[in-house]
């Protein structure tokens, strides 16, 4: 009897701890925010355990079941799902199959199955679990590393990643593979003028455009900027460059709608190359594309350019020519020569011009007409230009104190370094360094300085002149509207360009109009400066027309600051 009254007890034990071990299990089930089923083969029986109703609203009973569970999946996934949850590989701890469901929803189904001794399938866990959220994350996550976040269009390493991809693949089809490199023309100007917001506007809405060109074999990139890139696989029909380019003309035609009611008209630059004629992989592509957008950039706008091998070959010229003048402004390997100015009547030192050289390591001369436009493109005038102004008053102050002769020093301001705000500040400080006379500097500006804030231009000079520093018009004829800026400049001389000089004797219009700006100028009040005299005729003829000073090969070529001591010894003594 006593026996037995153990054995109920051990029972009874034994069963409150089952029950309170189910409590615990169901508990935890309920805390969690997955749903389960668990599956006993032997019954063909599902119990649904957690948040089961939070997820679906009906019951999983048995096996046929579950083709209601996997009908809830969007038609992609279904055939994913059927075979995850039918899963009996006992050699897998786990399979696990993520999943879109009909109402949007992403869940994660994983399939755990336990096996008997026999090796036969006793019992199944399927976890779900709602995955929604990481899921938009990844893709979120996914978007910012494939596209661009402000036009919606591929990102640069995208577009890099995928044109690599089409290079390995035209490699083993013997297919080409064209890139252009579009760049939207004066856009700085439009973002200047109308602010950052409707710049964005504006790329945007020109991204959205290029959006609609993309298929299977054309894909495009928003770069950065004003920079779009677009790649066509295997151009043919409608899909090649003069396809595209026409679609981009035609929409570049109308204006753009912007907020506010605003209308805005585009131009575009365009430069095309071509795997595998211009190069052998993307990111030379896209090199190749931008070298030739970029120089024919500089030649004209609204216009489409094809790489060819002479373009790299300049472009690889410039670059290290570029790296030889940063050299050459740290090692201070630049030179002084002074062309001297006389006047036509009595050929009197009327003074020089400061014109800068450039020995290269070969000891030749590297032209300014290469190296002035190069150092104007990159910002390094600005440090050449300071400089001259030093290098030349600095000289300029050392013949005055030997010589004792008042000519005129003239030099040339670049629109950039006179655009500095500290540059009339720069100015009076070398001159009081030096100890120089004011009004024996002449600043030389050209046209160029004038075009972007002639209001701002005309109050520096204008503080110049009140320090008694003169100014002179430089290459005046060359321009579009030298006429224009006349009568409001404060100018003390102005520079007959030596285009007009070269063919004033026979060409009967070139005689008129020099005749007319001498003849206005003097009216106005100021001096004239021929340059380029190289003839007796021309000079002759200049001294006729009343020209008052001449600058040429005919008098004096440029030369060291020897030679002009030579002139001023000579004229001393």
């Amino acid at each position: 009897m006593n026996e037995m009254h153990y054995q109920l007890d051990l029972l009874t034990a034994m069963n409150q701890k089952l029950m309170g071990n189910e409590k615990m299990f169901r508990m935890i089930c309920g805390t969690s925010s997955n749903a389960f089923l668990y599956y006993i083969f032997s019954e063909d029986r599902f119990e649904m355990l957690g948040l089961w109703q939070h997820y679906f609203d009906f019951p999983i009973r048995s096996a046929s079941d579950l083709h209601r569970l996997i009908n809830c999946a969007k038609a992609e996934y279904i055939s994913a799902l059927e075979e995850t949850l039918f899963c009996e590989n006992k050699h897998k701890e786990s399979q696990i199959a993520e999943c879109e469901m009909q109402d949007k929803k992403w869940l994660e189904f994983e399939v755990t199955v336990t096996y008997s001794e026999t090796d036969e399938p006793s019992e199944k866990i399927i976890r779900i679990r709602d995955v929604t959220k990481r899921k938009k994350q990844t893709e979120e996550l996914k978007y910012m590393a494939y596209y661009d976040s402000l036009t919606g269009l591929y990102n640069r390493n995208y577009f890099v990643r995928i044109l690599s991809e089409w290079v390995r693949k035209a490699q083993t089809e013997k297919a080409t593979i064209d890139v252009l490199c579009i760049r939207m023309d004066d856009f700085k100007r439009i973002n200047d003028s109308m602010g950052m917001i409707a710049g964005d506007e504006i790329l945007q809405a020109f991204g959205l455009f290029l959006r609609d060109l993309q298929s299977e074999d054309i894909i495009v990139s928003h770069f950065n900027d004003d920079i779009y890139y677009l790649a066509i696989y295997n151009p043919y029909g409608n899909h090649n460059v003069d396809a595209v380019y026409r679609k981009i003309g035609q929409r570049t035609e109308q204006p753009f709608q912007m907020m506010g009611n605003i209308e805005q008209k585009i131009t575009v630059s365009i430069g095309v190359a071509n795997y595998p004629e211009s190069a052998r992989n993307s990111l030379e592509i896209i090199n190749c594309a931008e070298i030739v957008q970029s120089q024919k950039k500089e030649s004209g706008t609204n216009s489409i350019a094809y790489f060819e091998a002479p373009i790299l070959t300049d472009f690889i010229e410039n670059i290290q020519m570029e790296n030889k003048l940063k050299e050459a402004i740290e090692d201070h390997a630049f030179e002084l020569y002074y062309q001297p100015q006389y006047d036509a009547g009595s050929k009197k030192l009327r003074g020089v011009e400061a014109l800068i050289r450039w020995r290269g390591q070969d000891g030749k001369f590297v032209s300014p007409a290469v190296f002035i436009p190069l150092a104007e493109k990159d910002g390094l005038i600005v440090q050449i230009g300071n400089w001259v102004l030093e290098e030349g008053i600095r000289v300029y102050a050392d013949w005055y104190r030997k010589y004792g002769y008042p000519m005129v020093l003239s030099l040339n301001i670049s629109a950039l370094q006179y655009k500095k705000a500290d540059f009339v500040h720069h100015l009076l400080m070398l001159i009081e360094k030096y100890q120089v006379d004011p009004a024996l500097i002449e600043l030389e500006i050209t046209e160029s300085v004038l075009i972007e804030d002639f209001n701002s231009v005309v109050d520096k000079l204008n503080t110049l002149k009140e320090y008694g520093i003169k100014i002179s018009l430089d290459d005046f004829g060359t321009g579009f509207s030298s006429l224009s800026y006349l009568k409001g400049l404060p100018i003390d001389t102005l520079k007959i360009d030596k285009s007009f000089i070269d063919t004033v004797i026979n060409d009967h219009p070139t005689r008129v109009i020099t005749e007319s700006i001498i003849a206005m100028v003097k009216k106005l009040g100021c001096e004239t400066v021929a340059e380029g005299v190289e003839t007796q005729e021309q000079y002759e003829y200049l001294k006729a027309v009343n020209c008052d000073n001449i600058q040429g090969f005919l008098l004096g070529k440029p030369m060291p600051a020897e030679g002009v001591e030579k002139i001023l010894s000579s004229i001393k003594n």
